[in-house]
């Protein structure tokens, strides 16, 4: 399974989210630190979910971080735009 794959499966399995976008974006930082010219090494993830009301940004992203685990380790930057 691909690391976009692993990230949607396990962002769908933890939120329900209403709208999920997951973006490798690793082509877009050919050169730079953090990419190795295999890819999956940057992603860009849109998440709007009714779990995040009444969290703050931090708390939201610590969410995210905390249910895809191991994934995080894994790839080089993860941006994230978090909503309800």
């Amino acid at each position: 399974m691909s690391v976009r794959a692993e990230i949607e499966t396990t962002l769908r399995e933890a939120f329900q989210p209403s709208r999920l976008e997951v973006v490798d974006d690793s082509d877009s930082h050919l050169g730079h630190a953090g990419h190795d010219g295999q890819g999956e090494s940057h992603f860009n993830v849109l998440i709007r979910a009714k779990a995040f009301a009444g969290q703050s940004r931090v708390a939201q992203h610590r969410a995210v971080h905390k249910a895809l685990g191991d994934i995080v380790p894994r790839i080089h930057a993860l941006a994230l735009d978090i909503g309800t």
